[in-house]
């Protein structure tokens, strides 16, 4: 898939889901609030309204597919056969897995498959810096493209997040990648207004009530 969009893995196992015959798979494709590995001079975090718009938009055209690959398809949103829920950990999908995928099914049983991932354009993010002053990009709202059970969850492509960083720090993409790969992202962030996360890469609690009102206000947003 190189249409633009970027993928992050998550730090979560996929299951079986229910027992007996159950042919469904699921777990969690993103998790809110938590640092990201080093993406490359950077960390991230997914705010909890990241997907309010899809979300409310009933998640058009969002799929499951074994390793992001086109042939692998394993379920749709508008087919009913994968399902999506937002709660305060993140986002939860539980998918139908179709006979002839079979082996996805198996490996998941087997526990040779054991990670998940997810694709997605982003509409808004913002920068700043983590308490012990490394960079962090916080996705603040986009739309789901996939999630996806994976083998290598190892795909790194932040082109898109370090042409995002060009453009608020009003320099060109060229010079922010060499300083992505020199570790010096943090001359293009303003010091005076840092995003501030805790030691540990746990924000503060969001109680649910606080990612509905968030979700509703990008909502409103993105319809005015």
């Amino acid at each position: 898939m190189n249409d633009g969009a970027e993928r992050r893995f998550t730090r979560g196992l996929v299951e079986v889901r229910a027992a007996g015959g159950s042919r469904t798979i699921g777990g969690y494709a993103a998790k809110f609030n938590q640092l990201s590995r080093n993406l490359g001079g950077f960390v991230e975090r997914i705010d909890p309204g990241f997907f309010a718009k899809s979300e409310g938009d009933g998640w058009p055209e969002a799929m499951a597919r074994y390793n992001h690959d086109d042939n692998r398809l394993l379920g749709t949103t508008g087919a009913g056969t994968l399902r999506l829920a937002v709660d305060r950990t993140g986002l939860d999908y539980s998918v139908d897995v179709p006979a002839s995928r079979e082996d996805v099914l198996e490996l998941v049983q087997r526990g040779d498959l054991q990670r998940s991932s997810f694709a997605f354009y982003t509409f808004d993010d913002d920068w700043g810096m983590t308490d012990d002053g490394f960079p962090v990009r916080t996705l603040l709202s986009g739309r789901l493209v996939d999630v996806a059970p994976v083998n290598t969850p190892a795909y790194l492509d932040t082109s898109t997040g370090l042409r995002s960083l060009a453009a608020r720090a009003g320099a060109d993409v060229t010079e922010v990648r060499a300083a992505s790969e020199a570790g010096d992202l943090k001359r293009f962030l303003a010091p005076t207004a840092p995003t501030m996360i805790p030691p540990g890469g746990q924000g503060a609690p969001h109680p649910l009530t606080a990612v509905r009102q968030r979700r509703a206000e990008l909502l409103r947003r993105r319809t005015l």
